[in-house]
């Protein structure tokens, strides 16, 4: 338990880095390089979540005799547990950086969105009832909790293809 929660704090710290990296260069506070800085966030949290889950099922694995087998469910286990405590940790990171870091981040976030949503040529009324529900969502703990939710969600997608990797089997049975 304490490999997963350490690999999984690690997880969130790097992408915590990332994102204060990426708010030092003004990527956040420029419209204009709104969509670069997603990229390059999706792209390194990408790198950052598989590189961390590897590590941690590696640590994971290592703790286990190497009598003892180690299989895709144990495997996935510990990989759950890794996307579990990084989404948790991430999403206090999220909640703090809109809240405190950079207040004017979901007002940006909002403003392109509308933008977007207008060249679509998309009605005033509907434009309205589009903005309310947009500007909900982009609260600090709505932010906070779509992270959690969504977070986990990729974390155990990118679980199940590392520990089909990571896996390792038990010793073979014996014959008589």
């Amino acid at each position: 338990m304490k490999t997963c929660l350490l690999y999984g704090f690690i997880s969130a710290l790097a992408a915590a880095f990332l994102t204060l990296i990426l708010f030092f260069l003004g990527f956040h506070s420029d419209p204009a390089r709104l969509l670069a800085a997603g990229r390059i966030g999706n792209l390194g949290g990408l790198a950052i979540a598989v590189t961390c889950m590897a590590l941690g099922i590696k640590a994971r694995r290592a703790e286990v005799p190497a009598g003892e087998p180690f299989g895709y469910g144990s495997a996935l286990g510990a990989g759950v547990m890794i996307s579990l405590f990084s989404s948790i940790f991430s999403s206090i990171f999220t909640y703090a950086y809109n809240a405190f870091i950079n207040p004017a981040f979901a007002e940006m976030l909002l403003q392109a969105k509308l933008a977007g949503l207008d060249a679509s040529g998309m009605s005033g009324d509907r434009l309205e009832k589009a903005e309310s529900m947009t500007r909900f969502m982009f609260n600090p703990g709505a932010l906070a909790i779509l992270v959690l939710v969504i977070g986990f969600i990729f974390g155990v997608l990118i679980a199940l293809v590392v520990a089909a990797f990571l896996k390792r089997p038990g010793p073979p049975p014996l014959r008589t």
